[in-house]
Parts: C-alpha cells; structure tokens; sequence
C-alpha cells in the first residue's frame, strides 16, 4: 500500500509540473535557509561548552557605579583568585588569565609573529580542557619560563623536531622560555585563543597583593549542581575586607564614605557558557556574539520553513477543483478518507524529500559565500555533526506532514455526489478563501519584517559612518610595529615628518578606532576623595591632538616650552561633568593613588571636546590624557590623494633601518569601519533573508495567481466584451492581492518596530525609525506583489475575450 502512494504521488507531482515546480523550489530554499540559520545557532551556542567542568566553570567580573557612570569589566585584581580560593571552601579551584600580546618570538634565526600569548597559572589545564598533546597538565606550567605552545605553532616554529626543551627567545633575545608541553589548537567555539601559554610565576605583577589594578581574568570552579549566586551573595564581603582597607589607604576615603557618596563597585560571577552571547563588559578576551542575533536566526529558520508549507497550502488547496473528480472517483469505488490522505500525504512528503535533496546541494554551494563574510567557518559534515542526520530527517519528514496535513484533510473531505456533478468542493468557499487570505498576509508580514530589519540596520550604519566622531578618521596612517626599530624608531619618525605629504606625526599605542592600549586609572580631586572617577587614561605626546584633530574646549594642548607638562593632565568634557566641574576646570588639581597610599599629582590644563574613542554602542565615558614616553604606534596624518607614493617612500624606509619585522600598516577609517563588522554582516544576512522571503512569498502568490485567473476566465471575456480597459482588469485581478498586502503591512509595522527597536536599543547613538521607513518597506512589498500578480493580469486581460468564452 505504502508503495502504492509514493508510486501514484510521483505521477500525480509529474503530471501537474507547474505547481509541483513552485512548491518544489519553494520549500527546497526554505528548508535551505532553515538549516543555514541552525548552523548559525548552533554554532553560537557552542561556545564554551567543549569543557568537561563548563558548567561548573565561572568568571569573576568588576561591576559598579562611580559618579554616575556604570563600570563593567571582564577582569579583576591580581589577587582576587587567592582570595577567593581561601576564604571560601565552595572555591574547588581558580585560575587567572593575563594578556601577553603578540611579542616577536626568535627561535635559532628565524622570527615569528601572529600570534597570541596569555600568562597563565599553573592550573590552567585542570580547570579547562584543552588537550595537551605532549607534556603533563599538572607540571607544565609550574615553573617559571615555561612555556606551552599550539601544535601548529610548533610546526611552524620547529618543523619535524620534537619542540620539548627547546627555547624560545622575545624582547630581541633577552627573554627565553622553555617548552614544556604543546596542546592541541583551540576551538574556534572558545571566547579566548592562544597560541602560547606562558607560567604566570614568570610575570612578577602576578604576585601583586593591590586591589587598585586589574587586568587579570579569573575563573572559578564550584562544586556540581551548586548555585553560584551564592557564592555571588559573599561578595561584598570581599570587597569590604579587602578592598576597603587599600581604598582608605589609597585615596583617604573609607567605603562607607566612599558608598554613601552614590558610589557602588563589587565582583560578580558570571557562567562561562554565557560570555559569548551574554557578556556587555569592557576588555573581553575575545570578539563576543549577540543573544539577540541567535533569537533573530532561530525566528528566520522557522518563519522560511512555514512561508514554504504555506506556499505549499496555498496552492494545494487552491487547485482543489483540479483534483475534486478524482477524490469523487476513488470515494466510488471504495476508497476510504483515511487512504485518500494517506495518498496525499504521501505526495507532501515525497515532494519533501526532494526539496530536501535540493535543499542539501543550495546549503553546500552557499556555505563557501556565507564564510566569506562570517566571523566564523561553517562546516556541513554529517560525520563531524552527528546531529545533523536527524535534524534533516525530522526536516524532511515534519515539513512533509506540516505541508500536507491541512490539503490532505481538505482534499479528502470533499462530498463525492457534489464533486461527481460539478462542484469543486463541499464547503463553503468564503471560509477557504479567508484561509488562504490569511497565510498570505502573514507571509508578506513576516516579508516586510525582514524587509524593514534590512532598511534599519542600513540606516544605523550608515548615521554611525556619517556621525562627527569629534576626531578625524579620514586621511590617518597607522604604522602600529614601530617599537620593533629600537633605536631607530627616532630617526625613522622624523623622516615621516621631512616628508611633505605628512601634515602631522604623533606616537601612542591609544588609538579611538580599532585595537589600543588600555589603561584603566583612579583619579579625584584634591578636595574631594569621595568623588573619585575611574577613567580611561591616555599616554599621548604634543602632535596627538592636531594629528587626530581633537579640539580643545579650554586651555591648551601639551607643549615642550611648559617643563611642568609631565605633571599636566588633560580631561575631557565627560571627566568634566562626572567630577562636578561644570565651569572653573582649567589649573584644578587631579590625584591618583595606589594602595599604599603614594599619590601622582596631575595640574589640569586642557578640556578636550568629548570624541567617540569607544563603540557607539557606549556612550562617552571620562577620559583623561596625560604626556607619554612616546611609545606605540606611529599615527601620521597625510594629504589628500598622496597616498599611494607615501606608503612606497615608508615602506622603503623601514626596509633601509635592516629591521626583520614586515613592514605594516592600516588606516584609521578601515580600523573604524571594522567595529562594527559584525552589524554589517548581519545587515547582508538579514537582506539575504528578506529577498528570499520576498521571493517564496512571490512563488505562492503567483501561483495562486495562476489559478484565480484561470477561475476567473470567463468573468474577464464578459468584462473585455462589456466594455471594459486592460488597466482596468488588472488593477481587479492584482487589487485583491494588494489588499492583502497591504493588511499584511499594518500586521508587520508595530512588530517589526518592536524588534528593531530593541535592537537599536544596544547602540548609545542610534537613528529614529521615521515613516518613511514603513513606507519604504511597504511600497516594496507591495510593488513586489504587483508585479508578481500584475504580470498574469495583463495576460489574462490581453486575451480575445471570444477564445475564452468559447473554451468556457
């Protein structure tokens, strides 16, 4: 019997080539598009949970308010990991990550680079599991020196040799380390990657007892099952024991003081699995991902699957007329209405699976263009995604019968007396009509969703690109490896500025766009401790402000002619406002103190016009900016349209100083356009999204088109002969579907702004969603529609009204 069906379904979906055609197309891009948008999710769901104690794993964060401005961070005080661990016996163990950078590594006489190198404890490897390939967890890093290195780094750095005991040299030579194991190279799906993992009894800020300074990432593991908002409910514990005792040291304040002035700051932990697509703190290890994307992907991937089964409902129940003969036939001779759907559930789920089969060859043909633009690399390996198999199965089978339940009750209902005389159907047509009605207006809802999802990220972009950041971005070279020239790094900065193309040459590793040093820094005025602000600090020599084009509010810039400038400080309007200074500012006096109690006094001389130095996402936070040693990068401003020859005449330079560092360089424009990579990839996925919304939808309109002119046939050639205009008859044919559109939008607009809304919400400076954006997306929509529809109307109105009357 079951052979029967699929037998007589394949004939049936050869036999109607057009609609089988549709429903085919149609559900093999929903379906694509529904398993791109899984692999999406679970790819970001991923993360982090390769290791054995991931749920048992935790980060202590830095969480609080200081006049008035919220302090998030992903690291905390050196110490904290001792602390914790000994005062708490649900602490089973912790550990700490500090960040290395990316020092030049000499081995024999070659040099690398492109690396990433992190101080680690000695525990590192009992607390996360990657696995080490030679070399023993417990051991490898508990000497100082020591060092773990990636298996592809070893290959590289060694070739065939076994890397164990051989060393490994930085800062030109002067420090080595020893091999002590290799691990296997970390997952994509983990929020930090390292290459070389160095002992932290090698880092002598490691020991450091200060809860003033922070840097240092550091990881708990709890007991099973235990709930670590507990262990979170003894934090302030902590910080009164001992971070109140260095606070009155440090700036002559007691936390009570300190907190009845408004002021709260604390440790907070926070799981390891919720970092990727939970985490907002400053100084993340790594780019993170957005819950919110994973919630957007996981509503794609179910709405493209229904628009195709409504698509497929559509058209079945549409062309029911088609197949009421042959439902009045088998009723005569004996069939019964569970086999009739069952024969009509076998065609869905045939049908399906060959969707399915198409679907499988769309997801591998366009994986490749998706990785192009994703953070990411996507694989679609049955073997490495033992999920996969029933994931399409389900797939193939649920959209099968999803598709084909409503048609196969529909079909199989139809009286066989009414039928057999001529009628399509046994129910009433209003009520099928609504139906379909409806699946229509939701299709081209969810359309136009997508469609003002794409028009709003477009704006936000383009208003962030286009926004006065309060510094120049335009015309600003960045040679980030200057420091790599050592003595030379002079000589080869004052040939930039001998060069006439260079307007300006300034030297600092803070830079407002892309990778920069950070400095996180205590200051408060001198007659005040209570009102003490934790700021950004930048080391900035006298060219940063013309080089950048920074404008000075007050006062004046950093100058050689001033000896005291080494005790001088710069704030911005930000700093200004957080520290109560609202008129008087220039000459007042700024402290900084560490927790012994030894204080830097800074003279304020300058306020700086607020600029964008962080994301938009955040809105401008206190900065303070004193003079710097001049280390860094190199920051030049150049002419307009004297590019191309500078970089040769640079690049010639830094060839001649017979340094073995590659020569380098980005433009600080390019570095701000890369922040906000991640929107713009989601942009071009939501676009993509949308246009293929757009175009199953269309699918389904035109072939319901298709069979409502073909009703509609013999009203069109009395029309045509009673006088009536082709215009006119396509706007009658067309103006039922745009109507439905047009429901569709009124659906659609207060969704989609709630959505995007929210989504706007995570941007500091962000555009309003005018009326013209509703506009816009529904004149697309309803365009789209027109044409789709229009097209078969003008055919049918074009038609010799005799032929179809004669046909009739």
């Amino acid at each position: 019997m079951l052979k029967n069906y699929f037998k007589i379904a394949y004939r049936s979906l050869l036999r109607h080539k057009t609609f089988s055609a549709i429903n085919l197309v149609g559900l093999s891009i929903g379906i694509a598009a529904c398993l791109i948008c899984l692999l999406f999710v679970k790819n970001e769901w991923g993360y982090d949970r390769f290791h054995k104690k991931a749920d048992r794993i935790f980060r202590v964060v830095f969480q609080g308010t200081i006049q008035g401005e919220v302090l998030k961070e992903a690291h905390v005080m050196p110490p904290v990991a001792e602390v914790l661990q000994a005062d708490y016996p649900e602490v089973l163990a912790a550990t700490r990550i500090r960040l290395m950078g990316s020092p030049t590594i000499t081995v024999g006489e070659n040099q690398f680079r492109n690396h990433q190198a992190a101080f680690v404890d000695a525990n590192f490897f009992e607390v996360f599991t990657f696995p080490l390939l030679k070399g023993h967890p417990e051991k490898v890093l508990s000497e100082p020196n020591s060092l773990v290195i990636s298996q592809s780094k070893a290959e590289a750095y060694f070739g065939s040799q076994d890397p164990l005991g051989k060393v490994i040299w930085t800062n030109d030579g002067k420090e080595g380390f020893t091999v002590t194991g290799v691990m296997a190279d970390m997952p994509r799906q983990s929020h930090f990657r390292f290459d070389l993992l160095v002992s932290m009894s090698t880092f002598t800020e490691g020991g450091n007892p200060s809860f003033m300074v922070s840097e240092f990432y550091t990881y708990l593991v709890l007991p099973e099952q235990y709930d670590y908002r507990k262990l979170e409910a003894k934090m302030p514990q902590v910080t009164e024991k001992y971070i109140g005792p260095q606070l009155q040291t440090g700036m002559g304040i007691s936390l009570e003081a300190f907190q009845a002035a408004g002021n709260r700051i604390g440790l907070y932990l926070q799981p390891l699995t919720d970092i990727h697509l939970h985490s907002d703190l400053m100084g993340e290890l790594g780019p993170g991902g957005d819950i919110r994307y994973v919630y957007i992907f996981t509503a794609i991937a179910l709405f493209m699957l229904l628009i195709a089964c409504i698509n497929f409902i559509n058209l079945s129940t549409a062309s029911g007329s088609r197949r009421a003969r042959e439902v009045g036939v088998r009723k005569v001779l004996g069939a019964a209405q569970r086999q009739l759907r069952g024969q009509f559930l076998a065609e869905s789920i045939l049908l399906s699976g060959f969707a399915l089969l198409l679907a499988l060859v769309l997801v591998k043909v366009t994986l490749p263009f998706l990785n192009d633009f994703s953070a990411d690399q996507f694989g679609f390996s049955l073997t490495h995604n033992y999920w996969l198999l029933p994931a399409l199965l389900l797939i193939g089978l649920g959209v099968g019968v999803l598709a084909g339940a409503y048609p196969a009750f529909f079909l199989s209902s139809f009286n066989t007396v009414s039928v057999l005389k001529g009628a399509p159907t046994g129910h009433p047509g209003k009520s099928r009509l609504s139906l379909r009605s409806a699946l229509v207006v939701f299709q081209f809802s969810i359309s136009i969703i997508l469609i003002m999802g794409s028009m709003v990220v477009y704006r936000q972009l383009s208003f962030i690109q286009n926004k006065d950041l309060g510094y120049e971005k335009e015309q600003v070279l960045i040679l980030p490896d200057v420091g790599y020239l050592g003595n030379n790094a002079e000589t080869f900065r004052q040939q930039l500025l001998q060069d006439e193309r260079v307007t300006h040459v300034s030297t600092s590793g803070y830079l407002p766009a892309g990778p920069s040093y950070n400095n996180n820094y205590f200051v408060f005025p001198e007659d005040d401790p209570s009102l003490q602000i934790k700021t950004l600090r930048y080391e900035v020599d006298e060219e940063y402000h013309p080089t950048l084009g920074l404008e000075l509010l007050a006062g004046r810039n950093f100058s050689e002619e001033y000896g005291s400038d080494d005790a001088a400080m710069l704030i911005n309007e930000a700093a200004a406002r957080a520290l109560g200074w609202e008129k008087e500012v220039l000459d007042k006096r700024l402290f900084h103190a560490n927790n012994e109690g030894e204080r830097k006094v800074y003279q304020v001389i300058g306020v700086v016009k607020d600029f964008h130095f962080r994301s938009m996402h955040e809105r401008i936070a206190p900065l303070v900016m004193t003079l710097g040693s001049g280390k860094g990068a190199v920051i030049a401003k150049i002419k307009p349209d004297r590019v191309a020859g500078l970089l040769q005449s640079i690049k010639n330079n830094w060839a001649s100083m017979a340094v073995d560092e590659p020569f380098s360089y980005s433009f600080l424009d390019d570095r701000f356009y890369q922040t906000y990579a991640p929107e713009r990839r989601m942009g071009k996925v939501i676009l993509i999204f949308s246009g293929l919304t757009v175009l199953i939808a269309c699918m389904g309109l035109f072939g319901l088109a298709t069979f409502t002119t073909k009703q509609r046939t013999k009203e069109i050639g009395i029309r045509k002969v009673l006088g009536a205009e082709i215009g006119g008859i396509v706007l009658m044919l067309s103006g039922d579907f745009l109507k439905l559109v047009g429901i569709a939008a009124i659906c659609a607009f207060p969704l989609s702004a709630w959505i995007m809304g929210g989504w706007l919400e995570g941007f500091a400076y962000r555009i309003a969603i005018g009326p013209w954006t509703y506009l816009g997306a529904g004149m697309i929509a309803a365009t789209v529609a027109f044409l789709t529809t229009g097209y078969l109307a003008l055919q049918a109105a074009r038609t010799n009204p005799v032929a179809n009357l004669r046909n009739e």
